[in-house]
C-alpha cells in the first residue's frame, strides 16, 4: 500500500504547476509571450518583402543597362543602397537597438529613392518599356511594393498591441519582472519616406526617345 507521503508529493506538484499556470495568465505572462511571438512574425515578413524588392532590384538593373548602359549615376546610386542593405544583419534583436533599427529604415528609405530613380529612366526609354522582361519584373515590383505596405503596417499594428501591454498595468509588472521592454516602431518620418512606391507606368509617354546608341 502506498504512502501517504507518495500519494500528496505528485498532487502537491500537481497543484502546484496549476495555480503557476493561472498565476502566469492572470498576470499577463502569457499574453505578453504571445504578442511578442506575432511582433517577430510580422518583421519577418517586412524584411522578407524588402529582401525580394531587393532581389528584383538587381535583375531590373540588368535589363535597363541594355538599353540605358550610359546611365552609371543612377546605376552607382542603387548600387550603393542595395551594398548597405545587404551589409546589415537584421535579425529580431534589431527591434530592441533603437539606433539599429533606425538605421535599417533609413537604409530601405535610400533604396526606395534610388529604385525611383531607376524606374525614371525608363521614360526616357520606350524600347526599354517595351522590353517584356522589363514590364514583368515591374509588375511584379509593384505588387511586391503592396506587399511591403501590407507587412509594414501589420508590423506597426503588432507593436502598437505590445507595447500597450508592456505599458499597462498590470501587465507592466510583469513586462518589468521579465526584463520585457517596449520595442521600436517606425517613426513617423520614416513611414512616410518608404511609404510611396516607387512609379510603374507603362501608358503612353510623350517623352522624346532617348538615342541608346
Amino acid at each position: 500500500m502506498r504512502s501517504t507521503k507518495s500519494v500528496l508529493k505528485p498532487l502537491a506538484l500537481s497543484t502546484m504547476i496549476g495555480l503557476s499556470s493561472v498565476s502566469l495568465t492572470g498576470c499577463g505572462y502569457n499574453q505578453l509571450q504571445a504578442q511578442d511571438e506575432s511582433v517577430t512574425a510580422a518583421w519577418s515578413e517586412v524584411t522578407n518583402q524588402y529582401q525580394r524588392r531587393a532581389d528584383l532590384i538587381d535583375n531590373l538593373v540588368e535589363v535597363t543597362k541594355k538599353y540605358a548602359s550610359h546611365e552609371k549615376d543612377v546605376f552607382t546610386e542603387v548600387a550603393q543602397a542595395r551594398s548597405q542593405i545587404s551589409g546589415m544583419n537584421v535579425t529580431p534583436e534589431v527591434l530592441n537597438d533603437p539606433a539599429m533599427l533606425k538605421k535599417y529604415q533609413e537604409a530601405q528609405s535610400n533604396m526606395g529613392g534610388a529604385l525611383s530613380r531607376l524606374m525614371a529612366v525608363s521614360e526616357r526609354y520606350p524600347n526599354l518599356k517595351a522590353d517584356a522582361l522589363f514590364q514583368d519584373l515591374t509588375a511584379q515590383l509593384e505588387g511586391t511594393e503592396n506587399r511591403i505596405s501590407v507587412a509594414r503596417n501589420r508590423y506597426i499594428e503588432e507593436v502598437k498591441g505590445y507595447n500597450t501591454t508592456v505599458r499597462q498595468f498590470p501587465t507592466n509588472l510583469t513586462a518589468m519582472v521579465f526584463g520585457m521592454d517596449r520595442k521600436e516602431n517606425f517613426s513617423v518620418e520614416n513611414e512616410a519616406a518608404i511609404s510611396t512606391a516607387p512609379k510603374v507606368d507603362f501608358g503612353d509617354s510623350n517623352t522624346a526617345e532617348a538615342s541608346s546608341k
